[in-house]
């Protein structure tokens, strides 16, 4: 499924000079369930810091996500914690569960400008999960990760200007990708246009309904639940 809003008319390839993705659930399908692995580490890491037994250390844990936009972030503001620390503990997980998919990497390569990996990730975790995926870190003009933001998670507005600042990118001129539609607002707010990835329908996984509800809003002008061949839409 790819499909535009009415609110926006298709995407002109040769318009646009930047191409932004993000990364977890967005480069690689949900149903694969990465993400599902980082979560029992980051609920495992609450409970360790807290000394709260699994059950309430999860609700703490999805509370701070919910309200400051990752986990790590809320354990910042709330418990002080080392981030680093925090982010190596949380990636030390399995990537072989992603399915390759060398030909997202090739569709891609061949958009024509730059392209950008706009993540709440940290690098090396975005470095592993592309290579997983089969796509070379050489795609992609630059990694703008966690860290390059001073820990500020998208959606909040800081990221994106550091994101745009530090790559003299036209927000008019670029286009995002994402699985949260929270996370395009501020994008869709700075001129970007926008696209949804959705989970492929049939597909079990394990997205709570806040994290991926909003698909219908003004913010999100193109959806699809299938990145490479919406890609691939584009190139034709």
């Amino acid at each position: 499924m790819s499909e535009s809003s009415p609110r926006k008319t298709a995407i002109d390839a040769a318009e646009i000079t930047d191409w932004v993705f993000d990364l977890d659930n967005t480069l690689y399908p949900r149903h694969c369930d990465l993400f599902g692995q980082i979560d029992i580490k980051m609920t495992a890491y609450v409970s360790r810091l807290t000394g709260l037994a699994h059950d309430a250390a999860r609700m703490l844990q999805k509370e701070l996500y919910r309200d400051h936009g990752t986990t790590l972030n809320g354990l910042m503001a709330q418990y002080h914690i080392d981030p680093h620390h925090y982010l190596a503990d949380v990636h030390d997980i399995d990537y072989s569960v992603i399915e390759p998919d060398p030909g997202l990497g090739e569709a891609i390569a061949a958009l024509p400008g730059r392209k950008h990996v706009f993540t709440n990730g940290d690098v090396p975790h975005a470095r592993k999960t592309l290579a997983a995926i089969g796509i070379p870190e050489a795609t992609f003009h630059s990694i703008f990760d966690i860290v390059a933001s001073d820990f500020a998670p998208k959606p909040q507005r800081l990221p994106y200007d550091r994101f745009i600042s530090a790559h003299a990118i036209e927000p008019d001129r670029a286009v995002m990708f994402e699985d949260m539609p929270r996370n395009l607002a501020t994008a869709k707010e700075l001129g970007m246009t926008t696209v949804l990835v959705m989970p492929k329908p049939g597909r079990e996984h394990r997205a709570e309904y806040w994290e991926i509800a909003g698909h219908e809003d003004p913010h999100v002008d193109h959806l699809t639940d299938d990145i490479g061949e919406f890609l691939a839409s584009l190139l034709r």
